[in-house]
């Protein structure tokens, strides 16, 4: 599957948003690190997960001056699994975090799931207030589910991803507040 607004130039606000290639992990990964000091994702994840095309989708947003976002989605028809959204601090509040967001909806549309699922830390309110814009409802609580911090998650449900985003319309990312999250 590849992703159209990772073709060509620099897009909305010079931020260009692309399939993940093997070739970005290392980036990636210093990226995860530095967000996610206590809980971040060991490199072999991310080799892990791009591994398998057939059920992943996973992107990365950059700049001119390189990698300032990723995000990643689990599909398993019916059901698909945001594993990971990510942005840099010094772009959250641009929509950035809403145009990735954006991205996994349409490829949970294109993968055919019914319904989008995720974990959100409960002390993350940035990523809930982003995920309830899109009309995702807390479901549960997944007690002491990021570790070693033993942060709880809520566990938040979106059904039937195509009503949330229309998968021909481009992706402007304006009006929405980015943000970081991680699950």
């Amino acid at each position: 599957m590849s992703s159209e607004p990772g073709q060509g130039p620099l897009a909305a606000g010079g931020i260009r948003v692309r399939d993940m290639v093997p070739a970005d992990i290392p980036a990636v990964h210093e990226l995860e690190e530095r967000l996610f000091p206590v809980d971040a994702w060991p490199l072999q994840m991310f080799v892990d997960e791009l591994s398998q095309p057939e059920t992943r989708r996973y992107l990365i947003a950059e700049a001119a001056d390189g990698i300032i976002g990723y995000a990643g989605l689990m599909c398993i028809e019916p059901i698909a699994d945001v594993q990971t959204i990510a942005v840099t601090r010094d772009h959250w509040g641009t929509g950035l975090g809403s145009r990735l967001l954006t991205e996994l909806l349409r490829a949970a549309t294109a993968f055919e799931c019914a319904e989008v699922l995720l974990e959100c830390r409960v002390d993350n309110v940035r990523a809930q207030k982003l995920y309830e814009r899109f009309g995702f409802e807390t479901i549960g609580v997944r007690r002491g589910y990021y570790q070693p911090g033993n942060v709880d998650a809520l566990v938040m449900r979106l059904t039937d991803p195509s009503t949330s985003v229309n998968p021909a319309s481009p992706v402007d990312g304006n009006g929405v507040q980015g943000t970081e999250t991680h699950g």
